[in-house]
């Protein structure tokens, strides 16, 4: 094969699998039969039980209380504990306090505790950890290599912390902006979620998910699934998707997880179609267990057993509640404070409302997955882990937050020359909280002070390039209220101060949040921040939008006044240090959107909306018509440089099921920079049975190319992705007519038979 010629190949990417060895065919299996024959009820209902590591904690003190531990270990046998009660703590104390539970636990049931933490982008829960951009980000450089390094490294760091589980990575689609959980996603597309996902998790668990090594952690895959699209666009509300849907966009991202080796899945917090997920044995249970043949572990998300009660008011009390989510599929319950949680298990097993086998089933996949972890013979491990930290994750982290940051609208005032004085503003324009958002250090992303002098904000990023740079604010974030929340208006004093310079970097956006507390009503930018723009931009001098934002917050009414735009998102701890390199033009813009950014309030859209929902107006008396009009489409993204496609073409240009559809073409870098370009292929079913979707995302890649420089690039496409859900379950690939583009290159090629398949 020629070097020069790039392959990616969808199978590789997706379908070269581990091969899970599902249906408890693990090489522990012996000993876990052993071990369950030996155990007691009360035991296995403990194994069954997550609690928050605050019940076992002097309030006072924070240190690990005796009598706590006894009384949650010792009398309820409890198998896993999660969670951190400070900002970063270190791993010695991490150590230190697993060390105890540990050796609690093998006294009271001769089984080690697993414990899990939140690590979203990166080792955020370790002090010193290396924090990457937000997954949001990650999917912006549209190269799986920034996904493979992120979990690499958080793996490595997390594990130093005597930490072997992590919950992660987030594969939530992020289909509707005001969602407030969206920056923990890969976006909006399935397949850009698949590939990321799936190079995640094989990064975090190693080569043999059977064994995964001291460098390594086990995943949750989650929040399984459809959460990410609420009707009402607020957390944890109901979402309505027929299943075809949830087969063909959300569900395949978390097959190809699961049959690439992901140990454990974390439950969707809301209900699906009126069913809550946590009581659909279709969804548990027969979808993923029994179609996928997996023998993993399924585990709630915090308190969600106790929501079918208290919340969505299909169970009539914590019992039966129990009886409902266990029964559906649910193998380890998320109860962060009652630790009793295990005598309700063992009630509902004597009174024959749980069966044996399925406590039994549920025990064993725990079980499973701490040999898997190797915890049964070494519950706590004693090694250096010397790279926490290091230059080299350092750089990892960078790299990946320059190729995150998207250039989205530039007349030639980027880059700038370093002698160029600037005024930078904004309440984003000083802060390293709004960069790194929420699960960093704390929930909610608020910062300890030794923590935020560590890394610099954008204001200190941009004056180490352009010394000649000042900071006036105009509207500040009240970091005592509300993340929403402004104080400290004064407009006037940044538009005094841009008479004295000759660019103006208005950072604009959001403080950082997390899950509910995020929930908006409006995703206008605040009318603070507009008029602060409005007035900047009556200076007449040049205006930079910088966009720090963990969704995309609408600003129709300002960009037409601004000369250039970049949209860093959540970029984290370098985030401010990438910026200021690409503002100079050090480093060339390469990141591209991975979501469609709305124009207006009520007019949201996905890239792969269906071929009827934009139409012109159609003749008669009623004028139906119906125009997808956004701010910027999925994939938008501009560089200092240019890239011309040319000889492209695709075979076979008669197909089934069975062949594999090569895509090839030619990258030409026809400007006078060298820069990165991601070439992302779709593909446009031109006629089908169902609504077909204007097009879909089926491979892409990323190259480098200094100036003048041309390079083959070849793209493979197995053609059963072509295929479609329906609502029997199965997947349909029509006979007829398909377009593959790339930027703006097209070809049709025919599908020659009908298939159907699983």
């Amino acid at each position: 094969m020629n070097k020069n010629i790039l392959v990616i190949s969808a199978v590789a990417v997706a379908f070269m699998l581990v091969g899970c060895t599902s249906g408890g065919h693990s090489p522990y299996e012996s000993e876990i039969k052993v071990k369950l024959s030996r155990m007691s009820l009360e035991q296995k209902a403990g194994q069954m039980v997550q609690i928050n590591i605050d019940v076992l904690l002097d309030p006072q003190t924070g240190e690990l209380d005796a009598d706590k531990l006894d009384y949650v270990i010792g009398q309820y046998k409890v198998g896993s504990i999660l969670n951190v009660n400070v900002s970063g703590p270190t791993a010695e104390w991490m150590g230190g306090v697993i060390s105890a539970i540990q050796e609690k636990s093998l006294e009271a049931c001769g089984v080690p505790c697993v414990y899990g933490l939140d690590m979203i982008h990166g080792a955020t829960y370790l002090d010193g950890g290396t924090f990457f951009p937000q997954e949001v980000n990650i999917a912006a450089t549209f190269d799986p290599v920034h996904a493979r390094n992120m979990a690499t490294v958080m793996a490595y760091e997390t594990r130093s912390m005597q930490v072997p589980w992590v919950f992660s990575p987030v594969m939530d689609l992020g289909r509707d902006p005001r969602w407030p959980r969206q920056w923990e996603s890969w976006g909006e597309d399935p397949w850009l979620q698949t590939v990321m996902s799936e190079t995640a998790v094989r990064a975090s668990q190693g080569d043999d998910f059977n064994r995964i090594g001291q460098e390594n952690v086990a995943v949750s895959v989650k929040h399984y699934m459809g959460y990410g699209v609420p009707a009402s666009g607020k957390d944890r509300t109901p979402a309505y998707i027929p299943d075809y849907e949830l087969r063909e966009r959300y569900f395949r991202p978390f097959r190809a997880c699961i049959e690439a080796g992901a140990l454990t899945l974390m439950v969707n917090s809301a209900s699906i179609n009126g069913i809550p997920v946590h009581a659909s044995h279709k969804l548990l249970t027969e979808w993923v267990k029994e179609e996928l043949d997996w023998d993993g572990m399924i585990v709630t998300d915090w308190a969600d057993i106790d929501n079918l009660w208290n919340a969505y008011f299909v169970a009539s009390d914590r019992k039966e509640a129990l009886a409902a989510g266990i029964n559906a599929g649910v193998d380890m319950i998320m109860d962060p404070y009652h630790p009793e949680v295990a005598r309700d298990i063992c009630e509902l097993v004597r009174e024959g409302r749980i069966s044996r086998e399925r406590l039994d089933d549920a025990v064993a996949r725990i079980l499973r997955l701490k040999y898997r972890l190797g915890l049964f013979d070494n519950p706590i491990w004693k090694r250096d882990y010397p790279k926490v930290n290091c230059p080299e994750f350092e750089q990892m982290a960078l790299a990946a937050a320059v190729e995150s940051e998207v250039l989205l609208k530039n007349d030639g005032i980027l880059p700038l020359n370093p002698d160029t004085r600037i005024l930078v503003t904004g309440p984003n324009g000083n802060s390293v909280r709004s960069l790194s958002g929420g699960w960093s250090n704390t929930w909610q992303g608020t910062c300890d002070p030794h923590y935020v002098g560590r890394f610099n904000t954008i204001f200190e990023a941009v004056r180490n390039e352009f010394p000649r740079t000042v900071f006036v604010p105009g509207v500040c974030y009240d970091e005592e209220g509300q993340w929403w929340e402004e104080k400290d208006i004064d407009i006037s004093a940044a538009v005094s101060a841009a008479g004295n310079v000759d660019v103006i970097l208005a950072c604009i956006g959001e403080n950082s949040y997390c899950e509910t507390p995020g929930n908006l009503n409006d995703l206008t930018l605040s009318r603070n921040q507009i008029e602060l723009v409005e007035a900047l931009a009556s200076t007449g001098k040049p205006l930079v939008l910088i966009l720090n934002e963990g969704r995309p917050r609408v600003i129709s009414q300002i960009e037409p006044l601004s000369n250039a735009v970049v949209d860093i998102m959540l970029p984290s701890n370098y985030g401010a240090d990438a910026l200021a390199l690409l503002l100079r033009g050090k480093e060339n813009f390469s990141g591209k959107l991975p979501f469609t950014y709305p124009k207006y309030p009520n007019s949201l859209h996905t890239y792969d909306y269906k071929v009827c929902e934009n139409r012109s107006t159609m003749d008669g008396a009623y004028n139906y018509d119906a125009v997808m009009d956004v701010q910027w489409p999925f994939g938008a993204g501009l560089s200092y440089t240019t890239f011309k496609y040319s000889d492209f073409s695709v075979t076979p240009e008669e197909f089934d099921a069975d062949d594999t559809i090569e895509v090839s073409l030619t990258v030409e870098n026809t400007g006078e920079r060298e820069g990165r370009e991601s070439v992302i292929v779709y593909s446009s079913d031109l006629l089908a049975t169902m609504i077909p979707d204007v097009r879909r995302v089926r491979a892409f890649t990323k190259i480098n190319l200094k100036p003048g420089e041309k390079r083959p690039v070849r793209l493979e496409i197995p053609a059963r992705e072509l295929a479609f859900a329906s609502d029997d379950g199965r997947w349909h690939l029509e006979e007829g007519d398909f377009r593959i583009s790339a930027l703006d290159c097209n070809k049709t090629i025919h599908c020659s038979s009908t298939s159907i398949f699983r």
